[in-house]
């Protein structure tokens, strides 16, 4: 079968990569294209993901998504016809459900937030499966089309991405960090993201009062990276770094966005989120777990060592072989 897997932003890679080796093992053809935006080509770079870069985010504003959306939507369909593909797989990518739905090949989509309302009125509308996690309710999701496409997992997607990985030090090394010190590693908002309109003056409090520790800032665009390092007092990567090597050996993970919360989870570190929007079912289970926490105050942050040493100990680990399943097989076989 030859299978086509399209990435549109930083966590994508991450959901997508085992998919993509799962599939390989199993000897399908697999071909993937890549947006240029945030750490997306960056982090297929780092991961090995031989990919084709096609197009780039055309910005924040509804008018520049939808033009973004069908330009680059004609780029994919322009660059796919000739490969003839079976299957179409992203993860919340509008641009690939769009290009396979004009080019008639079968799709399936996945994601873990249930409010974004203009990228799922798409997808789900427009792919064969669509897959999340079992505790996002189905009735939430009727509404956007996903009424009889609908396939559920347990637990959360990080836990089947994350599932063999073991932290790597050399982090550390490259970021000039000392595991005997406190390290925090902070996310900044998805500024770009319709669904996350929101000035946020706890996070530059925040900020405050972290500057001048072991503060690792991952920022989302060109725009933050350029405030950050204008402020200083922060280590600001300059290119895709092991993020989740870093989460298993942080004492903090402050993060505005998802991805990077649940990773913390998975990965035993304590986490605060600062997410303003609408929360989805897998954050409201979190926190009513205890497993992830709200900040709600400057003060509630304190970098200091965990009491556990080391990395995490016990971690959930799934087999990313049935997250493939589950995602390729309703759209037509494995």
């Amino acid at each position: 079968m030859k299978v086509w897997v399209d990435l549109t932003n930083s966590p994508h890679v991450l959901v997508m990569a085992p998919v993509i080796a799962t599939l390989r093992a199993r000897g399908h053809d697999v071909q993937v294209s890549a947006r240029d935006f945030a750490q997306t080509l960056g982090l297929c770079e780092r991961l090995g993901i031989e990919h084709t870069a096609i197009g780039r985010h055309r910005g924040a504003g509804v008018a520049a998504k939808a033009w973004g959306l069908a330009d680059r939507s004609a780029q994919l369909v322009r660059w796919a016809r000739p490969r003839r593909f079976d299957l179409a797989l992203g993860h919340g990518s509008n641009d690939v459900t769009v290009a396979a739905a004009i080019l008639r090949i079968r799709s399936a989509t996945t994601f873990d937030y249930e409010w974004a309302a203009v990228q799922h009125n798409v997808n789900c509308r427009l792919a064969q499966a669509v897959l999340v996690p079992d505790v996002i309710p189905a009735e939430r999701l009727y509404r956007y089309g996903a009424r009889g496409k609908l396939r559920q997992y347990p637990g959360l997607k990080e836990e089947y991405y994350l599932s063999d990985f073991e932290a790597d030090a050399a982090v550390l090394t490259e970021l000039g960090l000392d595991h005997a010190s406190p390290i925090a590693v902070v996310r900044t908002a998805p500024a770009v993201s319709l669904y996350h309109r929101f000035e946020n003056d706890l996070f530059a409090a925040v900020l405050d009062r972290l500057r001048g520790g072991q503060v690792v800032v991952l920022p989302r665009t060109a725009e933050q990276r350029a405030e950050l390092e204008r402020a200083g007092g922060f280590i600001v990567p300059t290119h895709a770094v092991d993020a989740q090597s870093l989460i298993a050996y942080a004492d903090l993970v402050v993060s505005a966005g998802g991805t990077m919360n649940r990773e913390a989870v998975a990965l035993g570190t304590p986490v605060y989120t600062m997410f303003e929007g609408r929360l989805g079912a897998v954050d409201e289970r979190l926190l009513a777990e205890g497993r992830l926490k709200r900040l709600e105050r400057a003060d509630q942050v304190n970098l200091v060592k965990r009491d556990v040493a080391g990395v995490s100990g016990e971690r959930v680990r799934r087999d990313p072989g049935l997250f493939t399943d589950l995602l390729v097989r309703p759209a037509g076989g494995s």
